[in-house]
């Protein structure tokens, strides 16, 4: 495994080794050992599935509060993602700035994200399936949302459509106004 650091510490892409022949491809998606010789030593307790219909599904801004907050590893299985993370660690000299890269089922690329970011991403094919690893269980009392267009963070979307959003989603609040306690 190959890993790509961003400018958000804490945040890594992960490019799997791909072997592939004339009968198609294997990877591993996910070693302890090799996470570990990487210097990423997590305990994965849930694995999530996640399926969109339709191109411009947008999902996020999402975090859990501690002592729930969750590290995520998030993969593209079918279609494409644009995945997005934001800092929210309020003493991190990058609070309020959001990273964005494509996830596809195609580059098999994944993103590390650790506690203290909010993720999203918006589908930017029909028919897109997100798996992801979570080192916490969901917990709905713990669970805060951003707004996927809150004008401080300024993220800039691929798809100039009005996004497929849930009503929680719609709901988000502001980074300045939703309760955090990182």
């Amino acid at each position: 495994m190959n890993i790509r650091k961003t400018d958000l510490e804490g945040v890594m892409i992960i490019e799997p080794l791909v072997f592939g022949d004339h009968r198609g491809w294997f990877m591993e998606t996910y070693s302890e050992k090799a996470f570990k010789e990487l210097g990423i030593d997590l305990t994965f307790v849930q694995d999530n599935h996640s399926f969109s219909a339709t191109k411009g599904t947008l999902r996020g801004l999402h975090f859990q509060l501690e002592p729930k907050a969750q590290t995520k590893l998030i993969r593209c299985t079918k279609g494409a993602i644009f995945d997005v993370v934001v800092d929210i660690r309020k003493k991190s000299p990058t609070y309020g700035i959001w990273f964005g890269t494509e996830l596809s089922a195609e580059n098999k690329k994944q993103l590390l994200i650790s506690k203290g970011f909010a993720h999203g991403f918006m589908t930017l094919t029909e028919d897109v399936e997100v798996q992801y690893k979570v080192d916490e269980l969901y917990s709905s009392e713990h669970e805060r949302c951003i707004a996927w267009d809150d004008p401080v963070i300024g993220i800039k979307w691929p798809l100039s459509i009005e996004p497929v959003l849930s009503e929680k989603d719609e709901r988000a609040h502001l980074l300045l106004d939703v309760e955090n306690n990182f």
